[in-house]
């Protein structure tokens, strides 16, 4: 047995702060932030594992802070001993001694005042010693050869293009978290972006992208020393990946759990199924409340109370999503549209789900003409029926919204539901019980859960090994029908495991029963029912999804048709 080297010690714990090239990357953008920089320019070449260089406008360093910055923990950023009320995004002092370590360091430095720079370089964890040099007010770090000195490391890194996606997406993350400072990068002489300082709208527009720009919803809430804001994108604007998530605590971009997992159950109700959410969130808590010095990469964290603020956010973020869907974003989406049916003069016949929500009986006379757009209307005035499926209207800022009418129609019976489920929903007995067919699994899952259902107004009860019968459905879902009903409750049953989990899942089986109760696609409305229909989404929370996460309308500008045509 043997003390290993002070040069092998260094580079085996360098592994651990950097690596790939995204994590120096991190790691100097994360000094130069501290440093007070207005301006960072970050220059990448061969997916950062051939040269990083990151330069900055900061407060600089002095020739005696550059030797003492290049060795293991060193930092200026810990006044005293204390690990709680730390307000640097660094403070470990590992970071360039790790680069150095691994890489070929050489820094130039010099502070306002200065009457010229200073630089020091590291090759392997080799120190050369600080010399003049020229440059100007600020820090200028170049890492070169990333990972010479720890061969099998470099050996298991990824294509320079795939590198190069990892520190970019390292970088939008330091600028969503610091939208006041201007970035520039440049990958291979060839400069992706030049962002100014911005405020947080642009800055999510710049790097989120513009179709998460316009389906921003602005988010402010307080609760218990806790702040949280920053913008929601509408569920119809999803990902196939998290990679859409800003999450920034006490202005630390991180990738916390917590609060990744706070997300997916506020988004649970309203998103499609295998898309993720677009959020950009800043969230302040007093500093004792967290612990930042939980990994090297300094992106996760460990909440004091991790219960409150998941509820915190969770709560937030649903109420910024809860307006109805005339408080909705205007997404630009550009469908392919054709010709425009007529509304249909056949009246609708009673008794469906419309009248059990308040659109009343259908007229008895031919549909009327629509109205003029009401301003207070942002979903404006129906104007016609397309394919039977589609709803067409016109706003009063001269705007086309197009209507999923049975995905409209579904988010609305679905919040009716949920609205009564406190109370327990209304059952409608049939005058003639109804017996299901089941595999006998799932006739016994049902049986079990009939006390649960009977909340929902659906009453089963078991009919035999492989059947159960259904005496009354849900009064709010009118003339549903009680087979294919049943069955699809009884699938949802099936996924949720045990049903033991049934409460956990009413919603989901509120969600199976609202689509049986809705408008189905390819049914004629008049324009009444169709304005009915818009007036009830704009009042209602949610509504510009339905109850699988799909978006239930779309709205077009009129500069946006005219650019489809090509008029502009």
């Amino acid at each position: 047995m043997r003390q290993l080297p002070e040069l092998l010690v260094n580079r085996i714990a360098a592994g651990e702060v950097i690596e790939r090239p995204a994590a120096a990357v991190k790691e100097l953008v994360e000094n130069a932030l501290d440093a007070g920089a207005t301006r960072i320019a970050v220059a990448l070449a061969g997916g950062g594992i051939e040269r990083i260089e990151v330069a900055d406008d900061g407060h600089g360093m002095s020739a005696a802070c550059l030797a003492l910055a290049v060795q293991r923990h060193c930092t200026s950023k810990l006044a005293d001993c204390d690990l709680v009320r730390i307000a640097t995004l660094g403070f470990r002092g590992e970071a360039l001694p790790s680069i150095g370590a691994a890489g070929r360091l050489t820094i130039v430095s010099r502070p306002p005042g200065s009457p010229h720079a200073h630089r020091i370089a590291v090759a392997g964890g080799v120190v050369s010693p600080v010399a003049p040099a020229p440059g100007s007010p600020g820090t200028r770090v170049t890492v070169e050869d990333l990972f010479y000195a720890t061969p099998a490391r470099r050996k298991f890194l990824r294509s320079p293009g795939r590198e190069a996606d990892h520190a970019a997406a390292a970088l939008a993350r330091l600028g969503l978290a610091a939208p006041g400072v201007a970035f520039r990068l440049t990958m291979d002489g060839r400069a992706l972006y030049d962002l100014p300082g911005q405020d947080r709208a642009a800055r999510c527009a710049a790097l989120l992208g513009q179709d998460a720009a316009a389906a921003m919803l602005p988010l402010e809430a307080e609760r218990a020393g806790m702040a949280l804001s920053g913008f929601a994108c509408a569920p119809m604007v999803g990902r196939a990946t998290n990679s859409g998530q800003s999450l920034v605590v006490n202005g630390r971009p991180v990738t916390d759990p917590v609060l990744r997992l706070a997300v997916r159950v506020a988004y649970r109700d309203v998103i499609a199924a295998g898309r993720h959410p677009v959020v950009a969130l800043w969230l302040t808590l007093p500093p004792d409340e967290l612990d930042v010095n939980v990994h090297p990469g300094k992106t996760e964290l460990r909440f004091r109370d991790p219960e409150a603020v998941r509820g915190f956010v969770i709560s937030s973020l649903r109420r910024a999503l809860s307006a109805g869907a005339g408080a909705a974003p205007r997404t630009a989406l550009r469908p392919s549209l054709h010709l425009v049916a007529p509304v249909s003069s056949q009246p609708a016949p009673p008794g469906l789900a419309e009248a059990q929500l308040g659109f009343g009986a259908a007229p008895s006379a031919r549909g009327s003409a629509s109205a003029a757009p009401d301003p207070a209307h942002p979903l404006g005035a129906a104007v016609a029926q397309l394919f039977d499926t589609y709803i067409v209207a016109a706003t009063a800022d001269r705007a086309m919204v197009l209507v999923d009418q049975h995905a409209a129609h579904e988010r609305l019976t679905h919040e009716a539901l949920r609205d009564r489920m406190a109370g327990g929903v209304a059952g409608q007995p049939l005058l003639v019980p109804a017996v299901v067919d089941l595999p006998a699994a799932q006739a016994a899952a049902l049986a079990e859960a009939a006390p649960s259902l009977a909340r929902l107004g659906l009453e089963v009860e078991a009919f035999g090994p492989g059947a159960v019968l259904v005496r009354a459905l849900p009064a709010a879902l009118g003339a549903a029908d009680p087979y294919g009903l049943v069955r699809d409750v009884a699938d949802e049953l099936a996924e949720c495991g045990e049903s033991g989990a049934l409460e956990q899942r009413l919603d989901a089986v509120v969600a199976r029963m609202a689509c049986h109760g809705s408008i189905r696609a390819g049914r004629r409305l008049t324009t009444e029912q169709m304005d009915a229909l818009l007036r009830r989404m704009e009042a209602t929370p949610r509504a510009a999804t339905c109850s699988h996460g799909r978006p239930t309308f779309i709205r077009l500008s009129q500069a946006e048709i005219e650019r489809l045509f090509g008029r502009r």
